[in-house]
């Protein structure tokens, strides 16, 4: 009895004791919940930095409508970041409170987190690291949370944010099936479950399974609470479905976001608008109703921050009903916004220029695509193809200003000198009526500016303030045409000046300028006696020497023949070659450019089809040019593959005697072809090719004009453009012509003979002798060759592989010509016998091989140091 009396009285007191320590540890959660839950406190502090950070990065980040939206906006940067490097200051503050309040209030007992706010702390931790892309730390914190904290009212926010880091990582599937699996076994309220799917959709957007990703976002829209995401994720649903090639359901996308109207933000409204506008079929829809439906978007103020998107669509409208002046004024109006869509303005930019460029206004077709250029990724197919148009325009722009110049000298030279007169004398008085009414523009400006200053600046119209009439005319400064007159007298008086400090003092020293105030009353003008206007002073301009005029047929008729051949080859503009190259034809166009311009009027006309003026255009060339290669082509088309009398058949022959340094014969050849295909596309590669041989066998100076004068004549070709690069990177490195002795101790001098450029067969016969000597020697590494120097001279040159003591060694070994090899030989064994070879009694050089280089380049071996140099 005394025993379980005494067994109750301890538990009585045992429970007394666990009862008091109850309570004083829920009072010490209940502290530490109060503290962290405190609007004063580190957790607060954190959700508001974070809250910022989300809003800044919203506001910051520029959604590009041209491609397929993320579902969450933000902007992964793929440059490595320094260790203590942060994206978003609010975001770092984020993660700090948040990091402060585990380390603070967290009471992880028996395994178990006491503290129930702290999947708060951690969830926030991962949110602040997810949004600094620092990922994998932030997979860890959701992990924590799905680990430590299973009973969590965040735990399907957990996940959701877990799945959306593994999408950032790369780990699509993983992401896939934990959100199916969570969706599937858990209870999720509509924002969760929105949330979910949406990072399903974005994951299948990432794996290119659009199909699927359709159906996620379109669940996903339906079930979120947030306005703004439904009308993203319609937009994006649109965005898929044309993906596909689905326009009508497309568009039904679109217009579930339209319908939603001022519940979702604007930008998606009329991107949705335009969206729609890019699928209208022409052809089938209402175009009154759809022109209607864009002028009222235009003329809606709500809209003047999308005018850009709105100028465009519209510019679409008229481009695809043929009403082009129409798109070129939205075009133009789309680009004034300026609101930075760098991708509409591209567009903008080609198709004005495509509208030029059609218009035959290739120098300002060639502007707009630089302007395109300059805004499209370097890397993307679009600019590749732009930019090899852009190059070839290049030409076109070229050959067509050369052409339209000699046409309208050519013109006037043509004329009977009355037609002359009267043409010049219309010029003239054209000129001169603009100058009249700049001069009374002059004067009336001169006549406000003795006014009163009270009605100096009076603007047209306006009231007059001392009750007199009304002033005409307008400020000064405001008449571009007076302003014109102004520019050009000050030009005629004073002519061309710096801007600087005492300008008129500086014109003492020219005598073509007016010096002083007196000088310029003097000097008074008249209009009527202004040679700019008498049609005597551009008729003395009109050229009269038949070399001048024969000079310019000559470069009118080759840059149709260019213009025809790059309109037929680069542009495809069938009609365009056909205008250029018959109108060669009908030229007196030089031999050489007639029969090419035929054969190719004859290529053209089989393009289009048009066989009846094909069959007529082949009898012609074969009638009347027999003996060229285009007839032989047309009598045996399978030769067009194997002529040996074609530009690239002779070329690789050049080559391959570029290759066996017979450099004169390169040369000669060369300008006998240059002369024959003048005209072809071969020519810049026969110049190329010449200059290189020039350069091999005349040293720098000849070497450095041939390249300068293919890059000037060629520029637009692949030669010249080499050309042009040769000189500014590889020809100032070798300019210099100054020797060294730094390659004395590198392995890598030489043994040169001279010989005459007539001693052939001796030169090729030392050769042989110190080869036998080398492979007896068995020094493998060695070679030796015999190489072109001048028209003169040659070189036997033995590559030793060895330093300059080396090689000096070699060549006294070859004119003594005695040879003893003891290597892998027992000495005990050895029959000391030498042998004998015939000595060479060649003077030579012993050089490194930059010296040797530079004397190849400059052709300076006298020059070459003997003293510093041992040589014999």
């Amino acid at each position: 009895m005394k025993i379980r009396l005494a067994y109750l009285l301890l538990a009585f007191l045992l429970f007394g004791i666990g009862l008091s320590c109850s309570r004083k540890k829920d009072k010490w959660v209940n502290r530490a919940w109060h503290d962290v839950t405190t609007k004063n406190n580190t957790l607060y502090n954190g959700r508001n930095a974070f809250t910022q950070g989300r809003q800044e990065l919203i506001q910051n980040y520029r959604d590009n409508f041209w491609e397929v939206l993320p579902v969450e906006r933000m902007i992964v940067s793929e440059d490595v970041r320094l260790p203590n490097e942060v994206l978003n200051q609010n975001f770092d503050k984020a993660e700090e409170k948040s990091v402060k309040a585990i380390q603070k209030h967290s009471m992880l007992i028996d395994n178990r987190e006491r503290n129930p706010k702290m999947d708060e702390a951690f969830m926030l931790l991962g949110k602040a690291r997810y949004f600094e892309q620092r990922f994998v730390p932030a997979l860890e914190a959701f992990n924590y949370i799905l680990y430590k904290y299973p009973t969590s009212n965040s735990i399907n926010q957990a996940k959701v944010w877990k799945a959306k880091t593994n999408a950032r990582l790369d780990n699509n599937e993983k992401a896939i099936e934990d959100l199916k699996r969570m969706i599937k076994f858990e209870y999720l309220n509509d924002q969760d479950y929105a949330d979910a799917l949406s990072m399903i959709a974005q994951a299948y957007i990432n794996l290119k399974e659009v199909d699927s990703a359709i159906t996620y976002i379109t669940k996903s829209a339906i079930h979120t609470k947030n306005n703004e995401e439904k009308g993203r994720y319609y937009f994006i649903k649109g965005q898929l479905l044309d993906k596909l090639g689905y326009k009508d359901s497309a568009n039904y996308a679109y217009k579930q976001v339209i319908d939603l109207n001022r519940k979702t933000p604007r930008r998606y409204l009329i991107n949705a608008h335009a969206a729609r506008a890019r699928n209208f079929n022409y052809e089938l829809g209402n175009k009154e109703e759809f022109l209607e439906l864009l002028t009222d978007l235009e003329e809606n103020r709500e809209n003047r921050p999308f005018l850009d998107i709105i100028y465009y669509q519209k510019a679409e409208y008229f481009k695809n009903t043929d009403s082009i002046e129409g798109a070129v004024a939205y075009y133009n109006k789309s680009l004034r916004t300026k609101l930075q869509d760098r991708i509409l303005e591209s567009k903008n930019y080609i198709n004005l220029g495509n509208f030029s460029f059609d218009a035959k206004e290739y120098a300002i077709a060639g502007a707009y695509y630089d302007s395109t250029l300059e805004r499209l990724n370097e890397n993307s197919k679009k600019f590749r193809v732009l930019k090899r148009k852009r190059d070839n325009l290049d030409d076109v722009i070229l050959y067509d200003g050369i052409a339209r110049k000699n046409d309208s000298i050519l013109r006037v030279v043509a004329m009977s000198d009355d037609e002359r007169l009267t043409y010049f004398k219309q010029y003239a008085d054209s000129l001169k009526a603009i100058a009249i009414k700049e001069k009374e523009a002059e004067e009336a400006a001169d006549f406000r500016q003795n006014l009163p200053p009270e009605r100096q600046f009076q603007q047209p119209g306006a009231a007059n303030p001392a009750g007199g009439p009304k002033s005409g005319g307008t400020f000064y400064f405001y008449n571009p045409t007076t302003v014109a007159f102004g520019k050009s007298t000050f030009k005629r008086l004073y002519g061309n000046r710096e801007l600087q400090d005492n300008w008129r003092i500086a014109a003492k020293t020219d005598p073509k300028a007016v010096a002083t105030d007196e000088n310029i009353k003097e000097q008074l003008y008249s209009i009527d006696s202004d040679p700019t206007f008498d049609p005597l002073t551009y008729i003395a301009q009109v050229p009269g020497d038949p070399k001048v005029i024969d000079s310019l047929q000559t470069e009118r008729n080759f840059a149709y023949y260019q213009l025809g051949i790059i309109y037929k080859e680069k542009f495809q503009e069938y009609d365009l070659a056909i205008d250029k190259l018959e109108n060669l034809l009908e030229s007196n166009p030089e031999e050489k450019l007639v029969v090419p311009s035929k054969y190719n009027l004859f290529k053209i006309y089989q393009l289009q089809g048009k066989e009846e003026k094909a069959a007529t255009m082949k009898a012609n060339i074969i009638n009347n040019h027999l003996d060229s290669r285009y007839a032989k082509v047309l009598l045996n088309p399978d030769k067009e593959i194997e002529d040996e009398d074609s530009p690239e058949a002779i070329y690789n022959s050049l080559y391959a005697e570029f290759k066996n340094q017979n450099f004169a014969k390169v040369i000669a050849e060369s300008n006998a072809m240059i002369n024959k295909f003048e005209g072809e596309a071969f020519i810049p590669k026969f110049e190329l090719l010449k200059a290189q041989a020039i350069g091999r066998f005349r040293g720098f100076e000849p070497y450095e004009k041939a390249l300068n004068y293919v890059a000037l004549n060629y520029p637009q070709s692949p030669e010249g453009k080499k050309a042009q690069l040769i000189i500014e990177t590889t020809i100032p490195q070798i300019k210099s012509d100054q020797f060294t002795k730094q390659g004395d101790t590198e392995l890598n001098n030489k043994i040169i003979y001279a010989f005459d450029a007539s001693q052939n067969n001796e030169a090729i016969a030392l050769k042989q002798r110190i080869e036998e000597v080398l492979q007896e020697l068995r020094y493998d590494d060695m070679k030796v060759s015999v190489d072109a120097y001048t028209i003169d001279q040659q070189f036997v040159v033995v590559h030793t592989r060895r330093d300059r003591l080396g090689a000096q060694g070699l060549a006294e070994l070859l004119e003594m010509g005695q040879v003893e090899d003891t290597r892998g030989v027992d000495i005990r064994n050895y029959n000391r016998k030498k042998k004998y070879y015939p000595a060479v009694k060649k003077p030579y050089v012993v050089m490194a091989s930059p010296n040797y280089r530079i004397v190849q380049i400059h052709k300076n071996l006298d020059q070459y140091d003997y003293n510093q140099q041992e040589t014999k």
